[in-house]
């Protein structure tokens, strides 16, 4: 009985407790040759104050492209771009001038000033 209980023990111990996963089939990766492009459109929101402009083409090779926004200081925005195999280059300029409000002196604090 010892000796069965022994050799249980020993099998037991050199039994491969390892969980072995199914092997892994990776799907092909499919790519597609590039292909030209081009778009455009605008915003005009006024409940939204959303006003901006976009336009990009693209040849597969170069891309370029220009967005025009307003922003909150009452500029807007030129953002004229080219991507290539060198990089992304933009050109930013600005029209108008920034207006910032009048500074107000604060009225009185909105709660009291706590005492410990």
């Amino acid at each position: 009985m010892k000796f069965i209980i022994l050799v249980g023990l020993i099998a037991f111990a050199a039994a491969d407790t390892a969980y072995k996963a199914s092997a892994t089939k990776e799907d092909p990766v499919v790519t597609y040759p590039p292909r030209p492009y081009s778009f455009n459109y605008d915003v005009k929101d006024k409940e939204s104050y959303a006003d901006f402009v976009h336009s990009e083409s693209s040849d597969a090779k170069v891309t370029t492209g220009s967005y025009r926004v307003e922003l909150p200081d009452g500029r807007t925005q030129i953002v004229s771009y080219r991507a290539d195999d060198s990089g992304y280059t933009a050109d930013v300029q600005y029209e108008g001038e920034a207006q910032y409000p009048e500074y107000k002196e604060p009225e009185a604090p909105a709660a009291k000033t706590q005492k410990y």
